[in-house]
C-alpha cells in the first residue's frame, strides 16, 4: 500500500434524482416489511421529468395501489420537490408495475422440512472500517456525506435559503503515512433558485464546509480549491434536469471507493437479499474488529450462492501482514457468528421498517436507531476480537 498519496471520495444529497429513487424504492420495502416482516421486496424506480415509475416483485400482504403512490408523494414532497418539472403534486404521474414474486426464486430462497432458507442470489459482499474518523469510515467519503447532510437539514427548517435539493459533493485528501493530513480540494455543486447568483451561492454554501471538516485538515486549504457550482448555474435540477434509477450510487453508499465493492446496489431490497444483509454484517464484522483496536483498518469479503444457506467463503485483510492473526480473526468469526440469511437477519434485526432513512448520505458511519435502524454500527462484538 501506498503511504503518501492523494484520495477523493463523492457524496449525492437526497435529491439527486438516484437517491430520490434510492428512497422511493426502500420506502416500498419498508411499507411491506412494516406490515409483514417476512416480506419479500425487490423494487426499481425510475424519475425523469413528473413522472416516477416502479417496478419489480413483492410478496407480502396486499398494499392498496394507490396508498403506495401516497407514499411516493410523501417521499417526493419530503425531500423537498415541488418544482415545475417535478414535483409531489398531482402534475408528476405515478406509475406502479409490481407484481408477484418469481416461484422459481421462492423455491430456492424459502426453507422447507431440513433446508434452511437460501441465500436470495448469488455473489460477494464486501465491507470494511477504519479508524480514520470516530465512526471507522474513510475521511473523504465521511465528510462529503456530512456537508450534504448538513446543507439539507439547514434547507429543510428553512435556515438555508435559495438552495434546492439536488446537491453534488466530492472531497480530495492528501495522507502521509496512511493518515488523512489535509484537505487538498473541495467540490459543491448545488441546485439553487433563480434570484442568487454564484457568489452568492458560493457563501451560502462554504459554511458547511467548516462545519463539517476538522479544522487541523483544512489549515492548507486555499480558496482556489474550493469549488462551487464549477458549470456557473445550476437551477435546473433533480429527476427534470436528468433521470433517475435505484442503485447507481452504490460507492456513494459504501465506502467511497476506499475499498471494494460486491457489486450489488442495496435499496428496494428486503434483507432476505444477501445483496444487502451480507453487506451489511461484513461491515458489522469488520467495525467490530477495528473498534477492538487490534488492526487500524479491516477488510472482510463474504460469497454466497443462490439457495444456499452458509457463505461459499470469509476473507479477512487486516493490512498488516500478519497471516496467523488474519486466520485468527477468521475463525473467530466462524465461530461466534452465524452468516446465513436467516442468522444475519436475527444478529441485526433486520426484519423492520428501517431502510429508508438509510437511502442517502451513506449506509455506513451512521448512527444507530432506538428503532432498530443501523444496527449494523453498532460495536457490542468488539470483545470477541480483542481477546
Amino acid at each position: 500500500m501506498k503511504k503518501n498519496y492523494l484520495f477523493t471520495s463523492e457524496s449525492v444529497s437526497e435529491g439527486h434524482p438516484d437517491k430520490v429513487c434510492d428512497r422511493i424504492s426502500d420506502m416500498v420495502v419498508d411499507t411491506y416489511l412494516g406490515a409483514e416482516p417476512q416480506s419479500r421486496v425487490a423494487c426499481e424506480t425510475l424519475t425523469t421529468t413528473n413522472k416516477v415509475v416502479l417496478a419489480g416483485e413483492v410478496r407480502g400482504p396486499e398494499i392498496k395501489k394507490d396508498d403506495l403512490i401516497q407514499k411516493v408523494r410523501d417521499c417526493i414532497k419530503d425531500i423537498g420537490y415541488d418544482q415545475d418539472g417535478f414535483t409531489y403534486k398531482e402534475a408528476t404521474k405515478i406509475e406502479s408495475h409490481l407484481h408477484a414474486q418469481s416461484s422459481d426464486i421462492a423455491m430456492g430462497v424459502d426453507s422447507s422440512g431440513a433446508k434452511d432458507e437460501g441465500a436470495g442470489d448469488q455473489g460477494i459482499m464486501f465491507g470494511y472500517a477504519c479508524n480514520e474518523t470516530e465512526v471507522l469510515m474513510p475521511a473523504p467519503i465521511h465528510y462529503s456525506h456530512k456537508i450534504l447532510r448538513l446543507m439539507a437539514e439547514d434547507r429543510k427548517s428553512g435556515k438555508l435559503k435559495s438552495i434546492e435539493p439536488d446537491s453534488k459533493s466530492q472531497i480530495t485528501i492528501e495522507y502521509k503515512d496512511g493518515k488523512p493530513t489535509n484537505v487538498k480540494s473541495v467540490v459543491i455543486s448545488t441546485q439553487h433558485s433563480a434570484d442568487v447568483n454564484q457568489s452568492q451561492v458560493r457563501d451560502l454554501v462554504k459554511p458547511y464546509i467548516e462545519k463539517s471538516i476538522p479544522k487541523h485538515l483544512l489549515n492548507n486549504l486555499s480558496e482556489e480549491e474550493i469549488y462551487v457550482n464549477p458549470t456557473g448555474n445550476f437551477v435546473i435540477g433533480g429527476p427534470d434536469g436528468d433521470s433517475g434509477l435505484t442503485g447507481r450510487k452504490i460507492i456513494v453508499d459504501t465506502y467511497g471507493g476506499a475499498a471494494p465493492h460486491g457489486g450489488g446496489a442495496f435499496s428496494g431490497k428486503d434483507p432476505t437479499k444477501v445483496d444487502r444483509s451480507a453487506a451489511y454484517a461484513s461491515r458489522y464484522l469488520a467495525k467490530n474488529i477495528v473498534a477492538s483496536k487490534i488492526s487500524d483498518r479491516c477488510l472482510i469479503q463474504l460469497a454466497y450462492a443462490i439457495g444456499v444457506s452458509k457463505p461459499l467463503s470469509i476473507y479477512v485483510d487486516l493490512f498488516d501482514d500478519d497471516e496467523d492473526k488474519n486466520k485468527h480473526v477468521e475463525n473467530l468469526i466462524k465461530k461466534n457468528f452465524d452468516l446465513s440469511p436467516r442468522g444475519i437477519r436475527e444478529m441485526l434485526g433486520l426484519n423492520k421498517p428501517i431502510y429508508e432513512k438509510s437511502a442517502a448520505y451513506g449506509h455506513f458511519g451512521r448512527e444507530p436507531g432506538s428503532d432498530g435502524s443501523f444496527s449494523w454500527e453498532k460495536v457490542d462484538k468488539k470483545d470477541i476480537f480483542s481477546k
